[in-house]
């Protein structure tokens, strides 16, 4: 039997709506693709990324640290803000063969995280120790001027950063201030 069309059968009407499932599904498909490109770009990092990790794990593995380690060494810097701190109370010590006091105001700033803030607060009264015998090996004539006041922030600096990188594994004292500088 041969198929021959009967001018009084209407033709099938199921090709549009077979179009048109097509199309829908393909649709589909295509919004399925873009959103798994888009979960999977943002999932992997960039090759520039991907190769500072890489300097960064053979730095570690040359000098013997971990990355828990280093994490803890540098905290993450969301911006750069400045923090400052001023200790309550200004210090007060004799000068190094003489019979004058000084009375220091000190203050500090940094620009890492409120961490280092808090570090300070919480070791305060070691702080406070570790400059009041840096102050003690001080002369009139070391502290005479901006030069020797400078040099004095640098020294009150260094000792406050080595004493918070023994106690919390960072120290983060970037500047050190004199609100107050009485010589008398």
């Amino acid at each position: 039997m041969s198929q021959t069309t009967d001018p009084e059968t209407p033709p099938r009407s199921g090709g549009m709506v077979r179009k048109i499932v097509l199309l829908l599904m393909g649709m589909v498909l295509l919004g399925a693709g873009f959103g798994g490109g888009v979960f999977f770009a943002d999932a992997r990092p960039s090759p520039a990324e991907e190769v500072l990790h890489l300097i960064d794990r053979q730095a570690a593995t040359e000098t013997g640290e971990t990355p828990e380690k280093q994490a803890k060494q540098a905290p993450d810097i969301a911006a750069f803000e400045p923090r400052y701190y001023e200790f309550p109370e200004p210090l007060v010590t004799n000068l190094k063969a003489s019979r004058k006091l000084m009375q220091l105001g000190i203050g500090l700033s940094t620009q890492y995280d409120g961490q280092v803030i808090a570090n300070v607060e919480t070791h305060s009264m070691a702080l406070r120790s570790d400059i009041l015998a840096v102050l003690g090996g001080v002369t009139e004539d070391d502290v005479t001027g901006k030069e020797g006041r400078d040099g004095l922030a640098i020294k009150l600096r260094d000792t406050m950063n080595a004493r918070l990188e023994a106690l919390e594994g960072f120290g983060g004292i970037e500047d050190v201030f004199f609100p107050s500088f009485v010589l008398q």
